[in-house]
């Protein structure tokens, strides 16, 4: 840290820090929640193109990005520990440029907000509160794995996809189907948040906090992250099949089976095979999420 003091109040960060500050890798969450939220509405794409794009710029470059400003600038202490390379230990985001960036973008992103009617904007303060909420003190929810990975799975899966749905009913209420499928998905996303904490499994403990691998050991947290994105997406099955939607759920069950499969590698060595999990066995999931969405779209449920 002591290169940031030594840059001075006026240094600015290099665009490919800020870049690298936002994480746009991370974008894609939201904005496939968002997307499956859309095409789960049942609504005709064709006159809803412009607030759609502000809608997926809102999920992804904007609410994701603060949020990984907001959390970085709290976690430096940390990262110093664990990935000294990032751009605010490393001083390349010199002085409080992490913190200006955060407050900057979180009201960028309230302005944005307020083309998508009053539960796309609702839905913007929600996330945005939760970002702030999850590393900020006195609440930094980050502190606890349970609550923390909860407020993540929220924002990053269910707000984006009720989002999404509402946008395409004109700011009506999703259906009650959306809505269910969008909560069990934010379910399922707490066991990937676990997923991201085993590579900062050390320097959590050194600074007290109690991610779930910290909390519940390496392979408790393997266990329960596993069995949290396998469970919702049971009980999607039994749904869609419930829905009359049995195509669907079988597709499902083809990419819980695949998932499985990955998970068995990862739970042999969680800390070494997390990455390899994320990179293969997250993507099963989120195209389970799609496979859900048209199944309401097929059915008209939420028309």
């Amino acid at each position: 840290m002591s290169s940031q003091a030594s840059s001075g109040a006026l240094a600015y960060p290099a665009p490919s820090a800020i870049a690298e500050l936002f994480k746009p890798i991370t974008w894609f969450p939201p904005m496939w929640a968002f997307a499956c939220g859309v095409v789960a509405s049942g609504m005709p794409l064709a006159d809803r193109w412009p607030l759609i794009l502000v809608g997926l710029l809102l999920a992804g470059p904007l609410v994701c990005a603060t949020s990984q400003a907001v959390n970085d600038w709290y976690d430096r202490h940390v990262d110093a520990i664990n990935e000294p390379h990032r751009p605010i230990p490393s001083g390349r985001m010199p002085g409080r440029w992490g913190l200006y960036l955060a407050l900057a973008w979180t009201a960028l992103s309230l302005l944005v907000a307020t083309a998508l009617g009053p539960w796309g904007f609702g839905a913007a303060v929600i996330g945005l509160l939760l970002a702030w909420a999850y590393s900020a003190p006195p609440v930094r929810l980050k502190r606890n794995g349970w609550w923390g990975n909860a407020a993540c799975g929220l924002c990053y899966e269910g707000l984006a996809w009720a989002t999404g749905a509402a946008v395409m009913a004109y700011g009506a209420m999703p259906s009650g189907r959306s809505l269910l499928l969008a909560l069990l998905y934010s379910a399922g996303a707490h066991g990937i948040m676990t997923l991201n904490d085993f590579k900062s499994v050390k320097g959590d403990r050194q600074m007290g906090i109690g991610s779930l691998p910290v909390r519940l050991g390496i392979d408790g947290a393997a266990r329960t992250a596993c069995l949290m994105m396998a469970l919702p997406q049971i009980v999607v099955v039994g749904l869609l099949w419930h829905w009359q939607a049995p195509v669907h759920a079988g597709a499902v069950v083809a990419l819980l089976l695949a998932q499985a499969v990955l998970m068995r590698r990862f739970l042999k060595a969680p800390e070494q095979q997390a990455l390899f999990y994320s990179g293969f066995g997250v993507p099963l999931f989120v195209a389970g999420m799609m496979v859900s969405a048209f199944a309401l779209r097929a059915a008209g449920a939420s028309a």
